[in-house]
């Protein structure tokens, strides 16, 4: 994938993702992405499956868990 890979936006403020970012990154028509405001742009990311999220967190531990209590 390049720099240089763009898309314009229509008319109708859609915008086409070039081929080559979709297959780079696996995404698939229907894929839900959220817009995150970053400076003077813009971040797309890919808002994970539920059953996505259960594999991050498995490894999580319950144990020495800070709360709001031990902070000043």
């Amino acid at each position: 994938m390049k720099n240089s890979d763009a898309a314009t936006l229509s008319a109708k403020f859609q915008i086409s993702i070039p081929k080559v970012v979709y297959e780079a990154y696996k995404w698939q028509p229907g894929q839900e992405f959220a817009f995150i405001s970053k400076g003077s742009g813009v971040l797309l990311v890919p808002v994970p499956e539920r059953d996505q999220l259960a594999e991050i967190a498995k490894e999580a531990k319950a144990e020495n868990y800070r709360d709001r209590k031990d902070r000043f």
